[in-house]
């Protein structure tokens, strides 16, 4: 993403921002209430057009006009809702709004629940997600297993590059511990994501690199092994001048 900027009639969300993401990394969006980062993720998911910017990915220009769009590139967005159904079972959150069906003696179409069922258990076991049985329904997964399903069905769905807005944020140490290492794992498997939190310890343990906005603006952004909590806060409350040390990819 090169130069967003996004107003909101006399509120300037974002100026002038620039982010890239590698292959196989795992970025840290960073920054206080306020500061652009949910209006920066929608402007690349598609659900709010910039003002001005150019996006690309994988180097070649790309306009992304709703989330249909993102989608089809490989951009999946995972907010903290989740967008799961609590009373379906398992194995139809993966395939929500995104079915197999079969036809019925030629002219009737019906859901493909074994289908369906078959390969919601196969990309859990191959990303390493224990869940007893798909036919459960999400009401019954803890915090922990449900942004571990969300993140399955994006997976299976071929996802490029996940984005996660605050996936820790009401879970405990335990499933905190459960979503972080399914980070792990999808960088492994291949992809990249833009991980949001307020959580800096999580950021540090999971992120190859820290970006972070400030009302609207990049103030800086580091490689997580070159910097520190504090460098990181001092940037997000404003103390002191920053520049990134961090240069753009040449893929």
């Amino acid at each position: 993403m090169e130069g967003m900027s996004k107003a909101f009639e006399r509120v300037r969300a974002l100026e002038e921002v620039d982010l890239h993401v590698d292959r196989r990394e795992i970025l840290g969006l960073v920054g206080d209430n306020g500061a652009g980062k949910s209006t920066l993720i929608k402007i690349l998911s598609g659900v709010h057009p910039a003002d001005k910017g150019e996006i690309y990915f994988e180097g070649k220009r790309v306009h992304i006009a709703d989330p249909m769009q993102a989608r089809e590139l490989g951009i999946e967005t995972i907010y903290q809702d989740l967008a799961l159904v609590d009373d379906l079972k398992i194995y139809r959150n993966i395939f929500l709004a995104r079915e197999f069906k079969k036809r019925y003696l030629g002219i009737v179409r019906l859901l493909d629940e074994g289908k369906m069922k078959s390969e919601a258990e196969g990309v859990l076991k191959r990303l390493g997600i224990e869940i007893a049985s798909t036919d459960d329904t999400v009401r019954t997964l803890s915090g922990g297993q449900k942004q571990c399903v969300a993140l399955a069905r994006s997976v299976y769905f071929d996802a490029k590059l996940l984005v996660m807005d605050e996936p820790t944020a009401a879970l405990g140490v335990a499933e905190s511990t459960l979503v972080l290492d399914m980070m792990r794992s999808l960088k492994e498997h291949g992809k990249s994501v833009i991980v949001i939190t307020h959580n800096l310890a999580h950021i540090f343990s999971v992120c190859d690199r820290i970006m972070v906005l400030q009302h609207g603006r990049k103030v800086g952004e580091r490689y997580t092994r070159d910097t520190s909590v504090d460098e990181i806060t001092d940037m997000i409350i404003g103390r002191g001048q920053y520049v990134s040390n961090s240069p753009k990819s040449a893929a």
